[in-house]
């Protein structure tokens, strides 16, 4: 269900808001929606919420093995490049 939102917003910032609306093909209110699922989701990770928005779309594009020790991995490759 969707419900209407009064907002006061400078003049110039909805403008903005606006021209990248129209950039990403969008509406300002998607936007607004989007962002404001983006704060609140519960199921984001911390460290999600850290990354930025192109490595968040690539994340777990990969499938690695899961037998991999990825410290023992890293700790092998610094070891051959600095030994």
């Amino acid at each position: 269900m969707d419900t209407v939102l009064t907002l006061n917003i400078d003049q110039d910032v909805v403008q903005n808001a606006e021209n990248y609306a129209n950039y990403s093909k969008k509406t300002v209110s998607q936007l607004v929606e989007e962002y404001l699922l983006s704060i609140s989701s519960k199921n984001e990770t911390d460290n999600n919420k850290q990354l930025g928005p192109i490595t968040r779309q690539l994340t777990g594009i990969i499938k690695l093995n899961k037998n991999i020790n990825h410290k023992e991995l890293l700790a092998d490759v610094l070891t051959e490049k600095y030994l």
